[in-house]
This record gives C-alpha cells, sequence and structure tokens, in this order.
C-alpha cells in the first residue's frame, strides 16, 4: 500500500525546482562566472566533474578547521599584545620605582657629601688661619727660645726701634 503525495507537496517541488533553476541561470550568467568558466582552469573543471565535485567538497569541508586555525592566530595575537602591554608596563612601573629609589640614594649621598664638603672645607680654612694666622708671630729672644706674641706687641716693637 503506497500513500500518494498530496497535490500541495509536489506543487512545492515544483516552486523549489523553478527557484534553483533561476538561481543557476543567474550564476551561470554572472559575469565573473563567465570570465572564470572561459579560463583554461574552468574548463578543465568543466570537463572533469568528479575533481570539481572533490575540490568543491574539499572547499567546504576544510573551511572549519581553517577557521579554527585562524581564530586561534587571532586569539593569540591578541594575547601576545596584551601581554606585551602589560609585561611593558610592569617593567616601566618597576623601572621606574628603581629610578625613583636611586635618585633619592643619590640625593641622600649628595646631601651627605656636600655637608661633608662644607665642614671639611671650614674645619681646613679654621686651621689654616689658626696656623697662619697675622695675629700670631714668632719671636726670637736672647736666648734662642721662640715664643708666641700677639701682632700688637710685634708692631710696637716694630715701632720702638
Amino acid at each position: 500500500m503506497s500513500k500518494e503525495e498530496p497535490p500541495s507537496v509536489s506543487k512545492d517541488l515544483q516552486e523549489l525546482q523553478r527557484k534553483l533553476s533561476l538561481l543557476i541561470a543567474s550564476v551561470q550568467s554572472n559575469s565573473k562566472v563567465v570570465a572564470f568558466m572561459t579560463s583554461p582552469v574552468g574548463q578543465y573543471l568543466d570537463r572533469h566533474p568528479f575533481l570539481t565535485l572533490t575540490l568543491l567538497v574539499f572547499v567546504a569541508v576544510s573551511a572549519v578547521p581553517v577557521g579554527f586555525f585562524l581564530l586561534l592566530v587571532v586569539l593569540t595575537t591578541l594575547a601576545a599584545f596584551v601581554g606585551v602591554i602589560l609585561l611593558e608596563g610592569l617593567v616601566i612601573s618597576v623601572g621606574g620605582l628603581s629610578l625613583l629609589c636611586v635618585l633619592c640614594g643619590l640625593g641622600f649621598v649628595s646631601l651627605v657629601m656636600s655637608g661633608t664638603i662644607i665642614v671639611s672645607c671650614m674645619v681646613v680654612s679654621s686651621l689654616v688661619n689658626y696656623w697662619f694666622s697675622p695675629r700670631l708671630l714668632t719671636q726670637h729672644n736672647s736666648s734662642g727660645d721662640c715664643h708666641l706674641a700677639t701682632k700688637s706687641t710685634h708692631l710696637e716693637g716694630l715701632y720702638q726701634e
């Protein structure tokens, strides 16, 4: 007992067949398809339908793995860019903090060195002024003893002579 198809199904199939033939006709009349079909590659594929079908199936099936690979490449590239930006930010932050610490240390060292140099200059100046003071002169007495005299007593001795 075979069941007959209702007339609406066959009518729908005829409509689908008509739309499909219109689609095929529009694709075959496309200028790019006509240019490809007149080329040597298009003529070769037209003469070898099994190879054409195999190539079409290969392209359709390989679209998914190629798409996943390209997605992996894009995601890896984005991750590398983000990683480089984060790494560069970390390096710049650590370098900036290190530079700040070094500059603070150098500032402290220069402050200590300046203080040491100023104190040394003051001490050396005081010692030079003390040792080579015009107020303190040596006088020799008749016995050959040396004693220190002030500038005023020396000057008085010079005026008396």
